[in-house]
């Protein structure tokens, strides 16, 4: 059974543009003119019919397919010793809207626009999921009790799984995969040996207003790309290649064109099942007339954005709208979703309008020379976009602003030449102003006046040993990096947190530093994992100690312009700390083994709820 088609909606590529510039050093000047490299030319078009559509898509798999299958396509697996690919970014920038209601929320990049994590709260309650050797099980705490109030199993889940939370419900996304099985001597029924894994993506929508259940269930093939929520609205991308099985026990380039002509159109976009409360199952495609893609584009990968309203009784089919092409990285704000596929020499960026509850719809388009570290290295402000980019080659860094002017965002202004020899390796867009941290030795900070949009420029620069991996305001004129300390040769030694003042444009310092040896945190790569709580300076981090010491949690006071330590948390069972929270009075942290509390102001335990 297919879903009825809607309307066409109207997509969009959004243009970011960059270029490297000369090298590193003191106080210079630096390029303020667009560069000099191709603008545009990622315009999107629509398909003359479903047809056309589909024997594109088969003229450019004919040009992909090798003698093991299609040149990238995830599910190329045993046969080849690799592994399935989730591209995934968990990356994110500031701190919750939770604040001033007396709990935090989940550390993301734009205020507002909340990101799928391993653990979320209201306030009242605390929702975690995770998986010990089995399927991942949500699990449901009361805050104000330190008890464990609900349990439910995800049954048909394996590996991770994140959450988004909305009133009474949560909505739980999860990468699948379903093995296919060869002959060769073993047997079809699930006992062989499997040469192919089609990636799946996995969404359940659990309801919270008595003992956890789940009322609906959304799969379809592709893997999770990621997901942003505005209000009770969840967005979420989707990456696809066609269902197409090719004998990889037995390589043969003939026979994979062959089978590449022979394919059947329904191959060719992603298929979806949605089950209902009812146990009521709806199997449908994303429709050809919802799918467009960029004019010089040969690939065969589609993006989906699906919408899915969390209030609602149960889950759609999620009004999908595709784009033939890549993507691995998302960013969003409360009007618009961007998502980007990060390449080495260019990145293509698809943007979406997204204000409002109804279907996405077409912005504008564009390309990026170089690639983009992570999603904040995007930042949309007073209609303005700008980007922060690493051109290979040299690696030279860059910082363009963009405008919309019709259906394409134009290069408005750029400054390059940050870092030359170095990559990007933490970046950090506050209002009129940005701050890029590159490193290969040393860690310059750059402090980047965007007030003119037409004439953004590099006002300062600290030089320091070592690198900040992550970037977190504080205080006005306050800056929070997390990352490593180095030697002068660039050695690292041990994470470091340190605490900048930016108060002064021309002359970014560093006020006070936090190091500790032969150790690392999940922050520098995931700043879910980081909390800063404003109200009483407390900011807390995982630990992993490389000398053999437990994991911990380290705990620090902000106060002035110092850097404290208020103590350590290592949980009873002495397994690693990947998330802290705070609601009321009382830290929570959170692991694989449990969840302890304990008390803000002491540290004092107060609870322990193993898993």
């Amino acid at each position: 059974m297919t879903v009825s088609r809607r309307s066409p909606a109207v997509l969009a590529l959004l243009l970011v543009v960059a270029v490297c510039a000369s090298s590193s050093g003191g106080a210079r000047d630096v390029r303020e003119s667009p560069p000099e490299t191709p603008m545009g030319g990622l315009r999107l078009v629509s398909y003359d019919s479903c047809s056309g559509l589909y024997a594109e898509l088969r003229r450019a798999a004919l040009a992909k397919v090798g003698q093991f299958g299609l040149e990238g396509d995830p599910r190329i697996l045993t046969s080849l010793g690799g592994g399935a690919e989730v591209a995934r970014d968990m990356s994110a920038n500031v701190p919750g809207d939770a604040g001033a209601a007396g709990f935090s929320g989940t550390n993301t990049h734009e205020r507002g626009v909340d990101e799928p994590d391993q653990v979320k709260t209201d306030g009242r309650r605390i929702v975690t999921i995770s998986a010990l050797g089995g399927a991942p099980v949500l699990r449901v705490i009361d805050a104000a009790s330190r008890t464990q109030t609900g349990e439910l199993a995800l049954t048909g889940l394996h590996g991770t799984a994140d959450l988004l939370l909305s009133g009474d419900r949560a909505l739980v996304l999860a990468d699948g995969a379903t093995p296919r099985f060869v002959p060769n001597g073993f047997a079809e029924d699930g006992r062989g040996f499997p040469s192919t894994v089609r990636s799946r993506l996995e969404l359940r929508l659990i309801d919270l207003s008595g003992p956890p259940r789940q009322i609906g269930r959304y799969t379809a093939d592709g893997s999770l790309v990621d997901a942003r929520q505005n209000g009770g609205t969840a967005r979420v991308v989707l990456r696809s290649s066609p269902r197409i099985d090719f004998p990889l026990e037995r390589p043969d380039l003939e026979g994979n064109r062959r089978i590449v002509r022979d394919a059947t159109d329904d191959v060719w976009l992603p298929r979806f099942e949605v089950t209902g409360p009812d146990g009521t199952v709806v199997i449908g495609t994303v429709p050809c007339d919802r799918v467009t893609r960029p004019a010089s584009y040969d690939g065969v990968r589609t993006l989906t954005m699906l919408s899915f309203d969390l209030a609602a009784p149960a889950l759609t089919d999620g009004a999908p709208v595709g784009v033939v092409a890549e993507g691995d990285t998302v960013y969003g704000t409360g009007e618009s979703l961007y998502v980007a596929d990060r390449g080495r020499e260019n990145t293509e960026i698809y943007r979406f309008d997204t204000g409002g509850a109804s279907a996405p719809r077409y912005a504008a388009s564009g390309v990026v020379p170089g690639y983009l570290i992570n999603q904040f290295a995007l930042s949309e402000w007073d209609g303005v976009l700008r980007a922060a980019t690493t051109i290979g080659g040299n690696a030279s860094s860059v910082v363009t602003t963009l405008t919309r002017q019709g259906a394409a965002l134009t290069v408005t202004g750029s400054v390059g030449d940050l870092g030359r020899g170095e990559t990007i390796h933490s970046v950090r867009f506050l209002g009129d102003r940005g701050y890029v941290v590159t490193f290969r030795r040393t860690d310059p900070l750059y402090a980047v006046d965007l007030s003119d949009p037409a004439r953004p420029r590099v006002t300062g620069e600290l030089k320091i040993p070592g690198y900040s991996a992550y970037l977190h305001p504080a205080a006005p004129g306050r800056l929070i990096g997390v990352g490593q300390d180095a030697t002068e040769a660039g050695r690292v030694t041990g994470m470091q947190v340190s605490l900048f003042d930016v108060a002064d444009p021309q002359s970014p310092a560093r006020l006070a530093q936090h190091h500790l040896p032969a150790t690392s945190s999940a922050a520098e790569f995931d700043p879910h994992a980081f909390l800063f709580w404003p109200a009483t300076g407390h900011l807390v981090v995982p630990v992993a100690d490389h000398t053999g010491a437990a994991p911990s949690a380290l705990v620090l006071r902000l106060a002035g312009d110092t850097l404290a330590e208020a103590g350590r948390i290592v949980h009873p069972d002495g397994g690693p700390i990947t998330r802290a929270l705070v609601v009321g009075g009382t830290l929570w942290t959170a692991g694989p083994g449990g969840l302890q509390a304990v008390s803000l102001a002491t540290l004092e335990h107060q609870a322990w709820l193993p898993v």
